[in-house]
């Protein structure tokens, strides 16, 4: 069983930014899809943002394009989530998950993902 260690998380004032890093340890993660989802209170989780294997298919979601950018570094097993221009509706506990699949499309299925992040808060808010 993979271990992930979330960080990067925090409050920051509307118009900021902030990186979220998500290194997994005890699994080769290179033939893995990374992705991130989020979760506001009191609403269901939402994909946000995938990136396959060699880094070529990446997927957002339409409220974060634009503004947030995903990347892997596959020598440190570790997914990244660049997020600027963060908006109070940003605000949410997200979630890194790897899921063994090729592509991006669909990345919004939780259940194409085998394993999951604990989550780690981002607060935006003045």
């Amino acid at each position: 069983q993979p271990q992930f260690v979330e960080s990067g998380g925090g409050l920051v004032q509307p118009g900021g930014s902030l990186r979220l890093s998500c290194e997994a340890s005890r699994l080769y993660l290179d033939d893995y899809a990374w992705a991130w989802f989020r979760q506001a209170p009191g609403q269901e989780r939402e994909g946000v943002s995938c990136i396959n294997g060699p880094g070529e298919s990446i997927r957002y979601d339409e409220s974060v394009k634009g503004r947030f950018s995903i990347s892997r570094e596959n020598a440190k097993n570790t997914v990244y989530l660049e997020m600027n221009s963060l908006k109070p509706e940003d605000t949410a506990v997200y979630y890194c998950a790897v899921g063994e699949m090729y592509g991006c499309s669909a990345f919004a299925q939780e259940r194409k993902y085998d394993y999951w992040g604990q989550g780690i808060q981002v607060t935006v808010s003045s």
